[in-house]
């Protein structure tokens, strides 16, 4: 049974009393910004009369930005921590309406920036050194111009920026409070299942338990398919009338136009994965020998291969030691940095009842990161943790060394410290090593890592490319259309050794990044380019290190593309994934031959 939150330690919640010390301060705080918002209306009109003018709208904008930052990411991590809790749902609520309430009272300006000429804003940052801070932003604008409709559209669009996220937040309340799914039996006790807990039974050495785990989530699942079909819909309904609002050909280029990346990057990556999918078959048929099964089932393909030491669960605390010493590669200052998260609390590591499912990473510019996970101590959750921490550090040095307007990095690069992290860690444990049987485990778990990162994102990117694009057709998504699509594609990526399960079909149905458009396919290209970073790090490259710090500082100074340019590697260059591959396939004769020295 799952405990409620207040039966945790403290010692393994984060501590949100860095940003407030009293839920009272954060509503006052609201009251207040409600008020100071209300000043935006002094401005309409006359920011650009002079390089004063725009030099104080801007400054009162930031520091309406970081206020309001503050207000939310308070709200928004104590909702996350337990979604029960009526006081911070409300709470919560409350921080979306003071952003609405934002839009509205500032989507005058990007208009009023475009009725005048580029030429003038640059004249101004010449006359005025103090508007150099904001060049950068003050230039996106003008890059955006055709994509800005007039005042008053933005302005209804503003106030209705919470109904937009309607969808996200039904699918969530559904999947975090409200989905009750079949109990299962483990060491003959009746258990409950809850999309927290499926990840570690999903991987268990007993196959009752993961086939159980299986038919129960998705049973529940295909019960709401007709539910969850209509909610995608409207998700992607949305992103395909706001494409053609603000004037771009369709909803891939109105989502990569933000970070300056050209659609190429998207269908070159299912273009080069699918080329790929023979090493992904043979890792599968390997798979299927070690587990001595006659036929293998989806359920079987996330199955831990528990050998030798491989065995042991961790603490939180031996959890610790191991990612510090993992990122020694990376420095001292480094080491240093990251643990502050474990002394002063940035992490929420407890597995109560109504926490939201999965992991991530936020930060409060004026505060530090904050990570959610469900930490079960398994090595899954290791990686998990050291992942997450790979991002709370991106964002730290970020905060370190830029300004509010350009310490939050694209969601592009987002995924690649997070990745180095995981990679350091599968390297460090295969290198530690000396039993035959571990290393076939440590193998295959940087093995699914593969699958996870690069084959299964770049499956969901195709599925997301596809109900896209059969909704700017005319089509209606139905959760039959849905189903049937989502089918093909497993068994497209699976291959003919694995049976694809037809219960499967409703998995789109619990993927939280739909609802996040084009989100997904950066974590196979964020992957890839770890790799090649990873790699060069662990293997003692001094000047790659320096470059991959350099990076991990940059925030939005740069465009993705040059970013990572700075850590060495050029996203839009095949070399990136054929390297990564080229050490799958390392990986992959490895296991083949472990495989061979093990009977």
């Amino acid at each position: 049974m799952a405990k409620e939150r207040k039966d945790f330690n403290d010692a393994y919640k984060w501590n949100t009393k860095d940003i407030y010390q009293k839920d009272e301060i954060a509503l006052k705080d609201i009251k207040s910004l409600e008020k100071k918002i209300k000043e935006y209306k002094k401005f309409k009109g006359h920011i650009l009369d002079s390089a004063e003018n725009l030099f104080e709208l801007l400054e009162f904008d930031e520091k309406i930005g970081i206020k309001l930052e503050k207000i939310f990411i308070y709200a928004h991590i104590n909702n996350d921590a337990d979604t029960l809790n009526v006081k911070y749902q409300k709470l919560y609520g409350l921080a979306k309406n003071l952003f609405t309430k934002y839009l509205e009272e500032s989507s005058f300006i990007t208009p009023e920036f475009l009725q005048k000429d580029e030429k003038l804003v640059l004249n101004y940052i010449k006359e005025c050194p103090k508007l150099k801070k904001y060049k950068r932003i003050l230039k996106d604008v003008y890059r955006n111009k055709k994509h800005v409709l007039n005042s008053e559209v933005e302005k209804a669009l503003g106030a209705y920026a919470k109904l937009m996220d309607a969808p996200d937040e039904i699918m969530s309340s559904l999947s975090d409070s409200d989905f009750k799914f079949d109990n299962i039996i483990v060491d003959n006790k009746s258990v409950e299942l809850n999309e927290s807990n499926y990840s570690t039974y999903i991987r268990s050495e007993d196959r009752k338990i993961r086939k159980q785990a299986f038919y129960s989530l998705y049973k529940t699942y295909g019960n709401f398919k007709t539910t969850i079909s209509a909610i995608l819909r409207n998700e992607v309904e949305k992103n395909v009338a706001n494409a053609k609002l603000r004037n771009y050909k369709n909803t891939l280029e109105a989502s990569l136009f933000h970070d300056e990346i050209k659609p190429s990057v998207y269908y070159n990556l299912i273009t080069s994965v699918h080329k790929n999918l023979p090493s992904l078959y043979k890792y599968w048929n390997l798979k299927k020998k070690i587990l001595k099964l006659d036929e293998m089932h989806l359920y079987d393909t996330y199955t831990e291969i528990k050998l030798s030491e491989s065995n042991k669960k961790y603490t939180f605390e031996e959890a610790e030691k191991l990612v510090l010493n993992i990122v020694k590669p990376l420095g001292d200052t480094y080491v240093n940095d990251i643990t502050k998260a474990f002394t002063n609390h940035w992490i929420d590591s407890c597995n109560n009842v109504g926490k939201r499912g999965g992991a991530y990473c936020t930060s409060c510019y004026t505060v530090h990161p904050y990570v959610l996970m469900s930490f079960e101590g398994n090595l899954n959750d290791v990686s998990t943790l050291a992942h997450e921490l790979g991002h709370a550090m991106h964002y730290y040095y970020a905060c370190q060394n830029q300004n509010f307007i350009d310490y939050n990095y694209s969601i592009f690069v987002a995924e690649v410290a997070s990745q180095v992290n995981e990679i350091l860690l599968s390297r460090y444990l295969l290198d530690h090593s000396n039993d035959v049987l571990e290393k076939i485990h440590l193998i295959d778990d940087l093995l699914q890592k593969y699958k996870a990162s690069i084959f299964r994102q770049t499956m969901f990117a195709e599925f997301e490319l596809f109900i896209h694009e059969y909704a700017e057709n005319g089509g209606i998504l139905t959760s039959d259309v849905m189903n049937d699509k989502y089918l093909e594609l497993n068994k497209l990526y699976f291959g003919k050794d694995v049976i694809v399960d037809d219960e499967i079909k409703y998995e789109w149905e619990r993927i939280p990044h739909f609802y996040n458009n084009y989100y997904v396919y950066q974590y196979a290209t964020g992957f890839a380019a770890a790799i090649n970073i990873a790699n060069k790090i662990y293997d003692g490259d001094i000047e790659a290190r320096d470059k991959y710090l350099k990076f991990l500082k940059l925030g939005c100074t740069k465009n993705p593309v040059l970013s990572l340019k700075v850590a060495g590697i050029d996203i839009e260059s095949e070399e990136v994934m054929d390297n990564a591959i080229v050490f799958m396939d390392k990986l992959i004769n490895q296991y083949q031959d472990l495989q061979g020295s093990e009977k």
